[in-house]
C-alpha cells in the first residue's frame, strides 16, 4: 500500500516538476529539458529528479546549475499546486538514457542500411 502511494507522489511531482521547469526563466535552461523520472524518499524529505538535457556537455553543466539555483524556487512552487504533508527538497541528477536511446536507434538504422 505505501509503495503504491509513493509511486503516485513520484509520477505527480514528476508531472508539476516538468511544468515548473518549462516555465524558468533561466537562459542557462534550454528547452530540451525534460524529466525522465522522480524518486521521492518515504518521509517526503528528499526528492531525487533525473534530468535529460540534450546537448554539449557545457550545455549540460550550465542547465544544471541553472536547476541546482532555482531549487528553493522549485521547492515553493510544487509546494503550492501539490497537497504533501511536506514538500521535498529536490536533489537533481543528469540521466543520458534518452541520448543514450538515440545511439542505440542510429546504431540499428546504420546496421539496416548494410
Amino acid at each position: 500500500m505505501a509503495k503504491e502511494r509513493i509511486n503516485k507522489i513520484n509520477e505527480e511531482v514528476r508531472r508539476e516538476l516538468s511544468a515548473v521547469i518549462r516555465e524558468l526563466k533561466d537562459s542557462r535552461i534550454p528547452m530540451m529539458t525534460s524529466v525522465v523520472a522522480v524518486q521521492v524518499t518515504n518521509d517526503l524529505s528528499y526528492a531525487k529528479a533525473y534530468i535529460s538535457i540534450m546537448g554539449d556537455e557545457e550545455t549540460q553543466k550550465r542547465a544544471l546549475q541553472g536547476l541546482k539555483s532555482a531549487a528553493g524556487f522549485v521547492r515553493r512552487e510544487i509546494g503550492h499546486r501539490l497537497s504533501l504533508r511536506h514538500t521535498p527538497e529536490f536533489i537533481f541528477e543528469l540521466d543520458h538514457s534518452i541520448e543514450h536511446g538515440a545511439h542505440i536507434n542510429q546504431v540499428l538504422n546504420d546496421i539496416n542500411k548494410k
